[in-house]
């Protein structure tokens, strides 16, 4: 049978898993749908504008550097990378603003300054103290290796020892994001920007686990960063590292089909029917829809798959501005006037939020060149459920629009932004599921419900299917670039552990 290893997508995942691979000295094949490498990290250039039209923030740099350093590359060779500070800047209905510093003591005086509760600013100082003991737990127990379950995540041999569950404890299992920063921060205004770190992973902060706290402290401990040239720069950057390791990437490639036999993979049939062997495969296609339409039979019917709850979807305007507005900083987050209705509105009625939180990339501050000389290339995401059968987008988009620019005049000091838009474009919850092949458009794979287990995914390595590995924001640890991307490193390196380890795993059960 062919060494051959296929990469089915091309998204942040599936180029870090092909690198990886590749870095290991192994033969990788990507197969993309589409006709451009790096799934949602793609690009819009319109009217001299250009927008990324992904992910727009970059934050834990060292998963890419631990990519690069696979293969003894150097990133500055591939990457510039910028940092921000402020990492975000804050606007909230009664017209006050707050950027997010990096630095933890600075950005405790500012609080101190800004919230009638003084001592919320020392309340901010534990936050982040209490954050870095729950990310040290999830580098301990949860990061760079395929995770399940909880039996994936303990030695039993030390369950019981004082330290095991002293961290048990520390996880504070069965609270909420939500809980906890409320628990920490006195100030509402300051409460909404801390729950916003759950946003990375597309999910609600009353329905999530308290160790997403952790995600607060990964992004204060190694900052927010700009890669020159828009964060299409990184797959790019991805795509050049694997051509220099000798990956074959192959575009416009759909495959509709992963070939298996008695639980073990065989290969891939595409679109046009053609078959090609491959003994094994990283699937960065969503997790889910992997299972239930690529590889079918008993694994995809398997019932635990419909315990995964899709992630929220999105509806992002791209507008180009004949002239920039200098009050905004780089990151922006335009709060709703009550995050309960919010999120209510959004993960429990299934509907649009009435008055949304707009997050505003407003990339020109650190790039001109992104706009004609005086504008401003802005990306504009509001959160949505994720698709339902009633959800017809061709219609609720203008609607929708307006109360999205209605927010923006209001709460950000945007008031002539219709008169400054002289190109615009757009994606809603249905053409991102159409054009990336994610669960009902969802963005960042499945949600992170449930205070004590909602942080699993499925796990990297598949239990159901010999040779198959899961890369992505639908698989462990979950969405957001250096958690997607840290998801291809540990399917790679599941991948090279079980072929170089000299053990064949016993075949799945027939799919």
């Amino acid at each position: 049978m062919t060494e051959k290893i296929a990469v089915v997508g091309s998204g942040l995942g599936g180029l870090a898993a092909a690198a990886t691979l590749a870095a290991r000295g192994h033969q990788v094949t990507v197969l993309e749908k589409n006709s451009w490498l790096g799934g949602k990290a793609a690009q819009l250039e319109q009217d001299g504008f250009r927008f990324d039209m992904g992910p727009t923030i970059l934050t834990v740099p060292s998963v890419l550097f631990r990519i690069f350093a696979e293969a003894q590359k150097d990133i500055k060779d591939y990457l510039d990378l910028v940092r921000l500070d402020p990492q975000w800047r804050c606007f909230y209905e009664d017209g006050s603003v707050l950027d997010l510093q990096e630095d933890v003591e600075k950005m405790s005086a500012v609080i101190r300054d800004y919230s009638p509760n003084p001592e919320d600013g020392e309340r901010y100082g534990r936050f982040v103290e209490l954050s870095e003991k729950l990310n040290e737990i999830s580098q301990k127990y949860f990061f760079w290796r395929s995770v399940g379950g909880v039996a994936d995540t303990l030695n039993v041999k030390e369950i019981l020892k004082p330290w095991v569950l002293k961290d048990l404890i520390d996880m504070r299992m069965g609270k909420s994001v939500s809980e906890t920063i409320r628990a920490n921060m006195k100030d509402e205004r300051v409460a909404q920007m801390l729950d916003h770190f759950t946003q990375y992973v597309g999910s609600s902060p009353e329905a999530s686990p308290a160790v997403l706290c952790g995600i607060a402290h990964m992004q204060v401990d190694e900052g927010v960063w700009y890669p020159m040239g828009g964060t299409r720069a990184v797959p790019e950057a991805l795509v050049q590292l694997g051509q220099d390791l000798g990956v074959d990437y192959r575009t416009e490639v759909e495959v509709t089909d992963i070939r298996t036999h008695g639980g073990q993979v065989q290969g891939v049939i595409d679109s046009a029917g053609r078959f090609e062997a491959f003994d094994t495969v990283v699937s960065n296609s969503d997790a889910i829809r992997t299972y239930r339409e690529l590889v079918g039979g008993r694994a995809g019917q398997d019932a635990k798959l419909s315990s995964f709850e899709p992630a929220c979807s999105g509806v992002v305007l791209y507008l180009g501005l004949k002239e920039r507005y200098p009050h905004l900083a780089h990151h922006n987050f335009v709060f709703s006037r009550d995050p309960e209705e919010e999120f209510e509105a959004i993960y429990d009625q299934g509907q649009p939020a009435p008055d949304p939180t707009a997050y505003v990339c407003a990339p020109a501050v650190t790039e001109p060149g992104v706009a004609p000389e005086g504008g401003d290339a802005l990306y504009v995401l509001v959160h949505t459920p994720y698709l339902r059968k009633d959800h017809n987008w061709e219609k609720m988009l203008p609607e929708y629009r307006k109360v999205i620019l209605e927010k923006l005049r209001r709460t950000a000091g945007l008031e002539d932004i219709e008169d400054r838009i002289v190109t615009e474009s757009h994606l809603t919850p249905q053409s991102i599921h159409d054009r990336y092949r994610v669960l009902n458009g969802a963005i960042y794979g499945v949600a992170s419900h449930g205070r004590w287990f909602g942080a699993f995914k499925p796990a990297n390595r598949s239990r159901k299917v010999g040779g198959l590995y899961l890369a992505g924001g639908a698989a462990h640890p979950g969405p957001g670039m250096p958690m997607v991307m840290m998801s291809g490193w540990i399917a790679a390196d599941c991948v090279d552990q079980d072929k170089k380890g000299g053990q064949t795993r016993p075949p799945a059960k027939a799919a």
